[in-house]
């Protein structure tokens, strides 16, 4: 094999035995015209050995890659077959042929997949890829509040692990949460609905409709660092750019908008309005991704990194595909439970396009549930 070579026993090499041989660069260098944007030509050669090794592995292993907007330019864009936000990743990963799904971002997307695909090997790069917002509840606090509030449905954000989304009664994203919370009160025929963990979606959601909400103490460590005075200090420096918040913001800052999605409207709005310069308040990395597909506008990065899609790396992602690692198991029985909550909301209509939050909403008071 040009490039790479088998040892005795039949293995690939490790990842710093890979070199950029001119193999390699007649198999990958053309990818890099697609991020030379956002990764320096420096950087290049010692992301391309790994590229070639994984594009060529995950054919011999029969594999597709999940990458989520959050994923750093070279993985989003050079290795993931599918990318997205999770809503997107969630339908894919349930109807993609491949027997060997690699979760390219945080641990409960990969539970997700292995969820909705339980004859499937689904592997996460790194196990310790978690989330702030997944760790701030459990499946027994889920417990506590149904039996609390036994009558009110428990809308779910998909940001949760398996656990969580079992003792719930629906799922949603930050794209459909509007939607999903509309429809829990009509199904079950009540005014008001209990959403967790995302006390900031939450309130977010809550001021797009007339259903009453009850939420969590939970967040994002990457949105709640975002400010009011963040999106005055930008809109000072750079007056003539569109301003992009993601729900998961504290409300006050979502306020300050020119626009609010989920990562895929952001994405959305982006390619068909085509503004002359964006500021995306999100993780960093997304900007990077966006850009490669909008090379025409110009993106401003008040960076916030997350430490947890960090962890995720191109090395990280041939080490899962060379020795079949980390494999990502559920409880059946957690695992049908859970099931039966993401299919509830995959199973509402879907929008022909991303919704948007309207930015112009006064603020509403949202409680915690008392547990």
């Amino acid at each position: 094999m040009d490039g790479m070579t088998f040892n005795p026993s039949g293995e690939w090499p490790e990842a710093d035995a890979l070199s950029y041989d001119d193999g390699v660069k007649a198999r990958v260098d053309h990818l890099y015209e697609r991020v030379k944007d956002v990764v320096t030509p420096m950087e290049w050669p010692k992301f391309a050995p790994v590229i070639d090794a994984i594009l060529r592995l995950k054919q011999a292993r029969g594999a597709t890659i999940l990458a989520h907007n959050y994923m750093t330019p070279e993985i989003f864009n050079c290795v993931g077959d599918i990318t997205g936000d999770s809503l997107k990743l969630a339908q894919v990963a349930a109807e993609a042929e491949e027997d060997v799904i690699v979760q390219a971002g945080v641990h409960f997307m990969a539970e997700t997949a292995k969820i909705l695909s339980p004859n499937k090997t689904v592997l996460i790069p790194d196990l310790e890829a978690g989330c702030s917002l997944a760790s701030s509840i459990t499946g027994a606090d889920v417990q506590r509040i149904k039996a609390a509030y036994p009558d009110l449905p428990i809308v779910t954000y998909v940001n949760t692990s398996a656990e969580v989304k079992a003792y719930s009664d629906i799922c949603c994203t930050s794209s459909n949460a509007v939607q999903v919370v509309e429809a829990a009160a009509r199904q079950w025929g009540v005014d008001t609905v209990i959403m967790i963990p995302d006390e900031y979606l939450a309130k977010n959601v809550a001021a797009q409709t007339d259903i009453k909400i009850l939420t969590w103490k939970g967040s994002c460590e990457v949105h709640e660092q975002f400010t009011p005075q963040d999106i005055d200090d930008l809109r000072a420096a750079h007056p003539d750019a569109i301003i992009l918040t993601h729900p998961e913001c504290p409300p006050d800052v979502m306020a300050k908008a020119d626009y609010a999605g989920s990562t895929g409207a952001m994405a959305a709005y982006v390619k068909n309005q085509a503004p002359a310069k964006a500021i995306l308040i999100t993780e960093c990395s997304m900007s990077d991704n966006v850009a490669v597909e909008n090379p025409g506008v110009t993106f401003v990065k008040p960076c916030n990194l997350c430490p947890h899609m960090k962890r995720i790396t191109l090395t990280g992602i041939y080490d899962a595909l060379r020795d079949m690692k980390h494999q990502v198991e559920v409880d059946p029985v957690i695992a049908a439970k859970a099931r039966a909550s993401l299919q509830a909301m995959l199973d509402l209509p879907k929008a022909d396009t991303p919704p948007a939050f309207d930015t112009g909403k006064d603020a509403v008071a949202v409680p915690y549930v008392a547990v």
